[in-house]
C-alpha cells in the first residue's frame, strides 16, 4: 500500500475546506441579496408587488426584476409593515435615549433603531432591520443596563456594542445613551495638490473599456476608480476620474469596524474568533458609500473599475479576505510578506476581484492593494512614500504618520530604514473618559488663560469630549503652568481635574497614565530610528507629519511634551492625508504603482522591541518631557 505523503494530504484536506468555505459564504451572499423570487432569467416569480418589477420583455411574459444584487431585496417588497412592538406602562419615573444632545423618553420594546428614526440618526441597513445584515452597529455609551440581553444575531459583538435593529429597551427608568458607527471625522479636504502624469491601467478607445490592452467593457459614460486609505480608526475614499485625473468625490468616515477592537492587536484576536465579521462591516459601509456617491453624481457602480487600497498590513490583509493571524504573532509577518520573503511571490502586493470581495463596482474590476513594508508599516506607508515622492528628497528627511499605529521613516540618498509605533488609540479618544476622534464637538484645542481652560471645538459646537490635538494641548499647558510633573501627577496630588466644568468634562490620573504609554510609543520609534540611522534630531533637514490627525497638531506642544522629536519647527512640514494621496497616485500611474513596488524592497526594517534598551527608553519616552536633542550612540 502506497505511504501516504501527510503533508500533500493536509494541502489537499485545506485546499477543500477553503472551497467549501468560499461556497458558503457564496450561498449566504445569495440568500441575503439575491431575492427568492428572481428566475435565472432575471425576472419576477412573485405573486406580490415589488418596487424592483419591471416591464417584461414582451406582453405575456413575466416581469423582470430590476435588483442589482447588492442590495438586500426584503425592503423593496410591498407587504404590509410587520407589527411594532407596543411600549408597556411602567410606575417608574421615564428614562430617555440620547444622541448627542437631543433625547426621547424610553418605551419598554422599543428598539434602539428606532430611536434613531425618531432623532434623525442616520444608521446604516440593508436587511429590513432583521439582524442578518450586521450593519446597524451602534456603541451604548451609557444605560447599557436598560436594555434587553443580546439576541443570537449580535453573538458576535462585545463590550457596548450591540445591533440598533435587536437592541430593545426592557427598563424604560435609566437613560441610555448610544453612538453609531459611522459618525464623520473632521478631515483634510485633500493633501497636497501636484501634477500627476496620466497612465492608468484604465483607458478608453472610442466605446471600449480595456483594462492594459485586454478588453473588459463599453463605454457606460464614466471611467471612474477609488482610492482608498483604510485606516484603524477613519476611512477616506476618493472617486476619480481616470480619464482627466480629477477627483470627483472625496468622503470619510468612522471606520465600522470598532467593534472589534480599537487597535490592530485587539482586531487581529477578533478576527481569529469571529472570521468574517470585521470585513463584512467594511464592506457593507464601503457599498453603502458607493450607492450615495452615485445618487449625488448621476453614475451607475458598473462606471467604477479599480479600487486602489491602502491601509496598515492588518486592515488590508482583513479587506482581501487573508487570515491575519501571523501578523498579531512573532515575527509579525503577514501571510503575503511571509511568501515573499520565502519567495514564492514576486511581491507583496494583492489584486483581487472586486465582485469576489463584495463590492459595488464593475463585473471586471479590480481591487489593488499597495505593497507592504515589513511587518506592521504597511501599504499605508507605501503610499506616504508615493506622495512624498521619495526620488525627488534631498538631505536627509523624517516622515512620520501618526496614528494608532505609527510609523516612522528616515531616509537619506539612497538608505531608507522604518519603524512600526504600535501607540494604541489614546490620542484618537480611546481609553480616555472623555477622549473622542476628531468629530463634531471635540474639543480640539486648550489654553489655559485667566485660571481657567479656554477651547474651541470642531463645528463650534457644544464639547462633547477632547480629540487627540485638543490632548496634545492640555498635556502642554498643565507642563507649562505648573500644575503636572513630567511624571504625570497633578499639583496638591489631585486625582481628576476639571477642564470643562460647566459640561462634566474631566481629565484624571488614569488619562494621563494611558497618554503616557501612548506617547511613549511614538517616542521610542522616533528616537529609535534616528538613532538606529545614526543621526540627531537637529540633522534632520524635513519632518513630514502625515495623517489627518498630525495635520492638526500644535507641533511646539508636541515638541514641548515629547509627541514629536526636538526638530526645528521651520523644517515641519504638515503633508495631510498622505495615504489617500499616494493611494489617488498610484490610481492614476502605471509607473508609480512599479516604483514603489520596487523601491519597498529596499526599505530597512528595525524592530523596537529587539533594541536592547527598548524598556529604558520606553520609560523615559513615558514622561511630558521633550526628547533630548543629542543622542550619546549617535554619529552624525
Amino acid at each position: 500500500m502506497q505511504k501516504i505523503d501527510k503533508e500533500a494530504y493536509q494541502k489537499r484536506l485545506d485546499r477543500i475546506t477553503a472551497l467549501f468555505a468560499d461556497m458558503m459564504v457564496h450561498a449566504d451572499e445569495q440568500s441575503t441579496y439575491r431575492c427568492p423570487y428572481k428566475n435565472r432569467f432575471d425576472e419576477c416569480t412573485a405573486k406580490f408587488g415589488c418596487r424592483n418589477q419591471r416591464q417584461p420583455r414582451a406582453a405575456g411574459k413575466l416581469l423582470l426584476c430590476g435588483g442589482d444584487d447588492k442590495l438586500d431585496y426584503r425592503s423593496a417588497w410591498e407587504t404590509a409593515a410587520d407589527t411594532n412592538l407596543q411600549a408597556t406602562s411602567s410606575n417608574h419615573p421615564a428614562g430617555t435615549s440620547n444622541h448627542a444632545g437631543p433625547s426621547q423618553p424610553l418605551e419598554v420594546g422599543k428598539t434602539v433603531f428606532d430611536y434613531a428614526d425618531e432623532l434623525a440618526i442616520q444608521v446604516p441597513t440593508s436587511c429590513g432591520r432583521s439582524g442578518h445584515c450586521h450593519e446597524c452597529i451602534v456603541e451604548i455609551e451609557r444605560g447599557a443596563e436598560a436594555l434587553a440581553p443580546r439576541t443570537e444575531a449580535e453573538s458576535f459583538l462585545r463590550e457596548d456594542y450591540r445591533l440598533a435593529c435587536q437592541a430593545a429597551i426592557q427598563n424604560s427608568a435609566i437613560d441610555m445613551r448610544f453612538a453609531p458607527l459611522r459618525r464623520k471625522p473632521k478631515i483634510l479636504s485633500s493633501s497636497r495638490e501636484k501634477p500627476i502624469e496620466l497612465d492608468p491601467p484604465i483607458t478608453r478607445q472610442g466605446d471600449t473599456v480595456y483594462r492594459d490592452d485586454e478588453a473588459i467593457d463599453s463605454y457606460r459614460g464614466h471611467l471612474y476608480g477609488l482610492a482608498m486609505d483604510l485606516g484603524t480608526t477613519t476611512i477616506v475614499l476618493d472617486l476619480v476620474d481616470l480619464e482627466s485625473g480629477k477627483s470627483i468625490h472625496l468622503s470619510s468616515f468612522e471606520n465600522p469596524q470598532r467593534f472589534g477592537g480599537s487597535d490592530v492587536m485587539n482586531r487581529i484576536s477578533y478576527d481569529g474568533e469571529f472570521s468574517g465579521e470585521l470585513r463584512k462591516a467594511v464592506v457593507n459601509a464601503l457599498n453603502h458609500e458607493i450607492l450615495e456617491m452615485g445618487k449625488e453624481h448621476g453614475f451607475v457602480r458598473q462606471e467604477i473599475y479599480e479600487i486602489v487600497v491602502a491601509g496598515n498590513s492588518t486592515m488590508r490583509d482583513i479587506f482581501f479576505k487573508m487570515d491575519v493571524q501571523s501578523i498579531g504573532q512573532r515575527p509579525y509577518k503577514s501571510l503575503s510578506e511571509r511568501d515573499y520573503l520565502e519567495g514564492k511571490r514576486p511581491s507583496t502586493t494583492l489584486v483581487e476581484s472586486t465582485r469576489r470581495l463584495g463590492l459595488r463596482a464593475n463585473p471586471k474590476a479590480q481591487a489593488y492593494g499597495l505593497p507592504l513594508i515589513a511587518s506592521h508599516v504597511g501599504a499605508d506607508t507605501s503610499a506616504d512614500l508615493v506622495a512624498l515622492d521619495v526620488a525627488a528628497q534631498e538631505g536627509t528627511f523624517m516622515l512620520v504618520d501618526v496614528g494608532t499605529n505609527t510609523e516612522v521613516i528616515v531616509g537619506r540618498d539612497n538608505r531608507l530604514l522604518a519603524a512600526s509605533c504600535p501607540a494604541g488609540p489614546a490620542f484618537e479618544g480611546g481609553l480616555i473618559k472623555y477622549g473622542m476622534p476628531g468629530y463634531e464637538g471635540a474639543i480640539e484645542s486648550v489654553r489655559w488663560e485667566n485660571d481657567t481652560f479656554a477651547y474651541s471645538t470642531i463645528g463650534a459646537l457644544e464639547p462633547q469630549g477632547i480629540c487627540g490635538s485638543g490632548l496634545i494641548d492640555l498635556l502642554a499647558e498643565l507642563r507649562r503652568h505648573g500644575q503636572m510633573t513630567p511624571k504625570g501627577v497633578f499639583a496638591d496630588k489631585a486625582y481628576e481635574l476639571e477642564i470643562v466644568p460647566e459640561y462634566g468634562i474631566t481629565f484624571s490620573r488614569e488619562d494621563g497614565s494611558n497618554l503616557a504609554q501612548a506617547k511613549a510609543a511614538n517616542y521610542c520609534g522616533q528616537f529609535i530610528a534616528l538613532r538606529h540611522f545614526g543621526i540627531e534630531p537637529a540633522a534632520v533637514d524635513n519632518l513630514y507629519l502625515a495623517g489627518g490627525f498630525a495635520n492638526y497638531v500644535d507641533v511646539e506642544n508636541a515638541i514641548e511634551i515629547g509627541f514629536l522629536a526636538p526638530v526645528p519647527t521651520e523644517r515641519i512640514f504638515k503633508i495631510g492625508n498622505a495615504a489617500a494621496q499616494g493611494a489617488r497616485e498610484v490610481l492614476l500611474s502605471r509607473r508609480k504603482r512599479q516604483d514603489i513596488e520596487t523601491l519597498v524592497k529596499s526599505i530597512e526594517h528595525v524592530e523596537l522591541e529587539t533594541t536592547p534598551d527598548f524598556f529604558e527608553v520606553f520609560v523615559e519616552g513615558c514622561q511630558f518631557k521633550p526628547m533630548p536633542a543629542n543622542f550619546p550612540s549617535a554619529t552624525a
